[in-house]
């Protein structure tokens, strides 16, 4: 809920009071019974609520978004299927779908994306996981550049972009395996490296278990580890590095 507008709306005339208070009674939550909706994280945090859909049964699912779109918002969700994807459409038609990151989302379209992140991945098979930083990144208002299989299997193909990812606010490292990836960027650029170990790998590789252990234990400075598979963590905090960048003044000023 976008205070500022309502207040503007009653100042147009365009709105009533009764009708103005009427929406901020919906402050700070709505009850659904089920489900709080935080209508207010946004005043608070800068980022509104974001929905975890895995687990989530088809008729609260249906009724969190329907909810949402009510109060001429945006929408994101995480984890989603292609049912709840069918599900969600069925009632909302502009709702957007991304079979990759399993991003499930309504965007007012024309958004202004600020600054730059670097986004990348040590393989292809880790792309699924970058794509959830990426796109909420994105969808929170931050301009991304994707690298995508740069690992240390073959290193030469990082130093190629090497001079295009030292440009970026923040950098995104996501690899399994050995998850190697990060702690080699956090010791080649001056911006913070947020790193994101994948359950991709073999059996010793623990399901991602390894390459949090290697993140978390990089000699290198400046990185920081979000936990297995947590790509949407990443975007968020990497969204938040970015914002504050691009509150300083420029080297040049």
């Amino acid at each position: 809920m976008d205070v500022e507008k309502i207040l503007e709306e009653v100042k147009a005339g365009s709105l009533s009071v009764k009708d103005a208070a009427s929406r901020l009674e919906k402050l700070p939550y709505e009850d659904l019974g089920f489900a709080k909706l935080d209508h207010h994280r946004k005043i608070r945090s800068g980022f509104g609520e974001v929905i975890f859909c895995s687990g989530k049964s088809d008729e609260h699912l249906l009724k969190i978004y329907e909810t949402f779109m009510a109060q001429d918002t945006e929408v994101l969700g995480t984890r989603a299927t292609k049912d709840q994807y069918a599900l969600v459409k069925a009632s909302i038609p502009e709702v957007q779908y991304d079979p990759i990151s399993r991003i499930l989302k309504v965007e007012k379209p024309g958004k202004k994306r600020i600054g730059c992140i670097a986004v990348c991945t040590a393989g292809t098979a880790d792309i699924a996981v970058a794509e959830e930083a990426a796109q909420v990144a994105e969808y929170f208002g931050t301009a991304v550049e994707r690298y995508y299989d740069v690992g240390v299997a073959g290193i030469h193909r990082l130093f190629a972009r090497l001079d295009d990812i030292r440009r970026a606010n923040c950098v995104i490292a996501v690899a399994g395996m050995e998850g190697a990836l990060g702690g080699v960027l956090a010791g080649l650029v001056e911006v913070p490296v947020i790193a994101v170990p994948t359950s991709v790998g073999y059996g010793a590789n623990f399901h991602g278990l390894s390459a949090l252990l290697t993140m978390l234990n990089s000699c290198s400075n400046g990185i920081t580890v979000v936990n297995i598979d947590n790509g949407y963590g990443a975007g968020y905090i990497a969204t938040q590095i970015n914002r504050l960048a691009e509150r300083l003044p420029s080297a040049s000023e």
